[in-house]
Formats: C-alpha cells, sequence, structure tokens
C-alpha cells in the first residue's frame, strides 16, 4: 500500500470537513462547513490511500503576490510520516506554477512550518489576509496563530 498525493475531489468533500473539524473541535483549527470545502474544493489537495483521504490542505489565493497555505489536517494516527510535508510540497509547488512569490501560512503549527523553511511575520504585514477573512473570525482581533511566510524562489 502507498499514500498517494492528488488534487481533491468532489467526492473528498465529506472527509475533508470531518478531518479539519477534528482538529476545530480540539481548538487546533478554525471550522469549515461542508459549503466552503465544497466551494473550495478546487483549492484542496488530500493524501489518500486505497479511497482513504489520510490529510489533506489547500492553497489559496489571496493577491496577486501572496498566497496562503490553509486547512493542513493530517488523520490522527498519520502523524510524523511526512503527509503534511507531502502536501504543503505539492501546494508550495502549485504556488511556484502559478507565479507567486509568496505563501504564507495562520498556524498554531509554527515549527513545523519553520522547519520547511517559512519565517515568522507580524500578521500586520498580511492586510489582504485581514480584510478578507480574519475580519469576519471569531478571534478577530485576538487571534492567537502564528504567521509565517515563504519567500519562493523564482524558476
Amino acid at each position: 500500500m502507498s499514500v498517494t498525493v492528488r488534487a481533491a475531489s468532489v467526492a473528498d468533500g465529506q472527509a475533508i470537513c470531518e478531518l479539519v473539524n477534528t482538529y476545530a473541535r480540539r481548538g487546533l483549527m478554525l471550522p469549515l462547513s461542508q459549503s466552503a470545502v465544497y466551494q473550495a474544493i478546487r483549492d484542496f489537495v488530500v493524501a489518500e490511500e486505497e479511497g482513504q483521504v489520510l490529510a489533506c490542505g489547500a492553497l489559496q489565493i489571496t493577491w496577486g503576490d501572496l498566497g496562503e497555505i490553509r486547512s493542513l489536517a493530517v488523520a490522527d494516527g498519520w502523524q510524523g510520516r511526512g503527509l503534511g510535508r507531502r502536501i504543503v510540497e505539492e501546494l508550495l509547488e502549485e504556488a511556484r506554477e502559478l507565479g507567486l512569490p509568496r505563501v504564507f501560512a495562520l498556524t498554531y503549527q509554527e515549527a513545523f512550518f519553520q522547519r520547511l523553511g517559512f519565517q515568522p511575520i507580524g500578521k500586520e504585514s498580511l492586510p489582504q489576509k485581514i480584510w478578507a477573512d480574519c475580519i469576519d473570525c471569531i478571534k478577530f482581533p485576538n487571534c492567537d496563530e502564528e504567521a509565517l511566510v515563504l519567500h519562493l524562489e523564482e524558476g
């Protein structure tokens, strides 16, 4: 058996929603409605084995020069096997193909993203994110997530 990382399909929507909301109930992620997952299904990639979604993550275009890695989740029992790294690497490759020079994440898992080369930044340096999404978040203006950015290499 081998785990495949691929673009998400509509059939993966329910599993993505359940995976993200498992962590949201623990206070480790923001929740996503099924509607939100289906509306953003093209942004998601999944890691799956024999049809079972084991991990997911999305790349959302925030601005002409900025993308966000979001909704990164790995199923219980599958952490530490490189699935989160594979998801992020796939999303970063997509960001490069799209010509995005920077990608950021808002996360409680700062060390994970730093191991992938992301550097801490102040949230105030992400005004597009704040005014597009954060302004409507239940945690605004007291967000306790850490912001990290990765400057992608050209070419």
